[in-house]
């Protein structure tokens, strides 16, 4: 069995989706966290974040969350402007928007053309952006595309809870025909690129020394309280690295951790500058650091890894610790995401089969929704629809 035959973006020849244009073409939202484009933007940013019990909840958290907002701002922007002055996640997403765009309007005529549009979470553009710009430009036919290659209810869940939301506040319920790429973190195009990096990575190594990295693969961590609800998470973040291993018929010894804790809560585990530190205790010189679940350069890889786990690293005498290049406006990474989309189109699913999988524990009555209108093509029952869904399951 090979990775498409699990996913849902398996081709499908006579898919009405793939046989009719949409008036105003396709708009695809791409949806993320975001990240402070200027020095003023990091407090902004950080209340925003820590005001959202979506992705982070703490007692009183009104008031905690501005508290440790406004305490974190000055430690925050002098990160972010050793870094240059901001986050780059807009320039990377608005590149690899711009070349899924052109390689899906070469790919699928019938949808073209194709229009991207930003949603952050947390800093401009916001969703109501996005969808005011689509209405616009006359898109009637939407795709809510998650730059999360695996689901979190924390993260793509509570951007699409806020897709729906902003629909709502804008009074655009019902001016889209919507469908949901809600993961693919095994997709075998991201898979392939992300073995790619990998690989790059070690090759920065002396010969010599390449058999002995460790691999460790850093993903970004979330409080245990949303794990013990049931999210899936940690295991696709594990598929996702377990593919990437199996494609690159990796010999060295590698491992998953996770980073970028922060706040009084309890977060999940192991975490990567905990394991550095270990790793260090035990004479270990080579670790190859894979942001595995972050698809560009930001303040995670740039500031955390790039410079204070780097430090650590050295000053605990790991001489041989790099990280592996972000995936960026890597070629192969941007057919991957053309092809998500289009294999995703040709399909005619509203959504992966797991999506409205709400977890055991789940307390968000908004959790899993779908807005009022699915595309023509993905309505339930259809029977495309119907012969996808026995064909074509979720991971």
């Amino acid at each position: 069995m090979t990775p498409s035959d699990v996913l849902p973006f398996r081709r499908s020849a006579t898919s009405p989706a793939a046989n009719a244009a949409h008036a105003g073409g396709t708009g695809i939202v791409m949806m993320n966290l975001g990240g402070p484009k200027t020095l003023d933007d990091v407090e902004p940013f950080l209340l925003r974040l820590f005001a959202d019990r979506e992705i982070i909840q703490l007692p009183f958290q009104d008031w905690l969350g501005k508290f440790i907002a406004t305490r974190r701002a000055p430690k925050v922007r002098k990160l972010y402007d050793a870094i240059g002055g901001g986050s780059p996640i807009l320039k990377w997403t608005e590149a690899q928007g711009e070349a899924m765009c052109r390689r899906l309007d070469e790919m699928s005529p019938a949808t073209a053309p194709h229009k991207f549009y930003v949603a952050f979470r947390y800093t401009n553009p916001f969703a109501d952006d996005a969808l005011r710009a689509m209405k616009a430009d006359g898109i009637t036919r939407a795709v809510a595309f998650t730059q999360y290659p695996q689901w979190s209810c924390s993260t793509t869940g509570s951007s699409l809870n806020d897709l729906w939301r902003a629909a709502a506040r804008t009074g655009l319920e019902d001016a889209f025909e919507w469908s949901i790429i809600d993961r693919w973190g095994e997709h075998p195009g991201f898979v392939s690129s992300m073995a790619s990096a990998v690989e790059d990575g070690l090759d920065e190594f002396a010969a010599d020394e390449r058999d002995d990295v460790l691999v460790m693969f850093s993903a970004h961590s979330l409080p245990l309280s949303v794990i013990d609800r049931g999210d899936a998470y940690p295991a696709e973040v594990s598929a996702t690295v377990s593919r990437v291993v199996q494609t690159i018929g990796l010999r060295n010894p590698y491992m998953v951790t996770y980073q970028s804790e922060v706040g009084p809560v309890r977060w999940l585990g192991p975490s990567t500058e905990t394991v550095i530190e270990q790793l260090a205790q035990r004479g270990q010189k080579n670790v190859l650091v894979v942001p595995i679940a972050f698809t560009s350069d930001h303040i995670e890889t740039l500031s955390e890894l790039d410079i204070e786990y780097a430090e650590l690293a050295h000053k605990l005498g790991m001489p041989g610790f790099k990280r592996a290049p972000a995936l960026n406006a890597r070629p192969e990474f941007l057919d991957a995401l053309a092809d998500i989309v289009h294999e995703h189109l040709q399909a005619g699913a509203p959504h992966s089969t797991q999506y409205r999988q709400r977890c055991p524990g789940c307390l968000n009555a908004a959790c899993r929704s779908v807005p009022s209108r699915l595309a023509a093509a993905c309505a339930p029952g259809a029977e495309d629809v119907q012969a996808m869904a026995e064909t074509v399951g979720a991971r």
